[in-house]
């Protein structure tokens, strides 16, 4: 199997070395160029010239990109080079809607499709630790299984092209809900001036404790908000999973709120920062003394 990884931000770089270390890597393609000449410099992988030009020498084709038009734009460059037998595994956060129109695209040239987006951020990225949600045909999903393997440490599969963004809604639901149960419970800490190493390390350990809080809780307590999963990432998948709940006919306050909070923190200049960047806001009101706004 020869796997193609376009798109090299946080996520796909760490997915293209752990390919590489188990010999599966094909070539890489990125928007930003030099990002994928330097990689493939440093592992000794084809930088191919276009998407198309990937697609016809990889069997496996990965894409890794930020944004339902992202996915389109890769999708409609690459099917030029596609053909039966090919195929094309999306681990972006996208709406159904977009899974099943790439699918479309994908198999008027061809080949299969297959969506299967991923938790487990940078770090699961870089350590093969992530987690898979894959949509589309069984036979698909088993075909994928080395390289999933390579990249990750669980893969599941939930049904036809598109079942794997809704799984994936569930781990941006979650999150929506301990990035601001986390942040003010920390700030509140901090401003009653205790050891917040032994707080989170306590806390960590009891009915209270999440991965959260264990891995992003000792950073922000000490101003750092490297990604991570981006703070404007995040905004975007939970305006897609608000958009499927909507379809249901059901409003989420929990929601609603943290979309606000990160509106503010992105029109601020801090979009490119960790999800744990909303302990600047949290933060900020205890030092004004204002309870209100947590």
């Amino acid at each position: 199997m020869r796997v193609g990884v376009i798109g090299l931000g946080a996520m796909g770089v760490g997915m293209a070395r752990n390919l590489h270390r188990q010999g599966l890597l094909g070539a890489v393609w990125n928007r930003t160029a030099h990002r994928a000449a330097d990689l493939a410099g440093e592992l000794g992988a084809e930088h191919a010239p276009d998407p198309a030009a990937l697609a016809r020498g990889c069997d496996v084709i990965l894409t890794c990109v930020s944004r339902d038009e992202d996915v389109l734009d890769v999708i409609a460059a690459l099917a030029p080079g596609l053909r039966e037998g090919k195929l094309v595994t999306d681990c972006s956060t996208i709406s159904v809607d977009t899974a099943m129109a790439a699918a479309r695209h994908v198999q008027a040239a061809g080949a299969a499709f297959v969506d299967a987006p991923v938790s487990g951020g940078k770090e699961g990225a870089d350590n093969g630790q992530l987690v898979f949600m894959v949509g589309g045909e069984p036979d698909h999903f088993a075909r994928l299984k080395p390289a999933f393997e390579a990249m990750g440490k669980a893969a599941s599969h939930w049904g036809a092209v598109g079942a794997g963004q809704p799984t994936k809604g569930v781990t941006q639901f979650l999150a929506a809900g301990n990035t601001p149960g986390v942040t003010p419970a920390l700030a509140f800490g901090q401003a009653a001036g205790l050891d917040m190493d032994k707080v989170i390390g306590v806390v960590s350990g009891g009915a209270a404790g999440n991965w959260f809080l264990e891995k992003r809780g000792p950073s922000m307590v000490n101003g750092v908000f490297t990604p991570g999963f981006k703070l404007a990432l995040h905004h975007k998948d939970l305006t897609i999973c608000k958009q499927m709940a909507a379809s249901q006919g059901v409003a989420l306050p929990l929601v609603e709120m943290t979309l606000k909070h990160y509106e503010r923190l992105m029109q601020e200049g801090h979009g490119e920062e960790d999800i744990s960047a909303l302990y600047r806001s949290k933060r900020e009101l205890f030092q004004k003394g204002n309870l209100r706004g947590l």
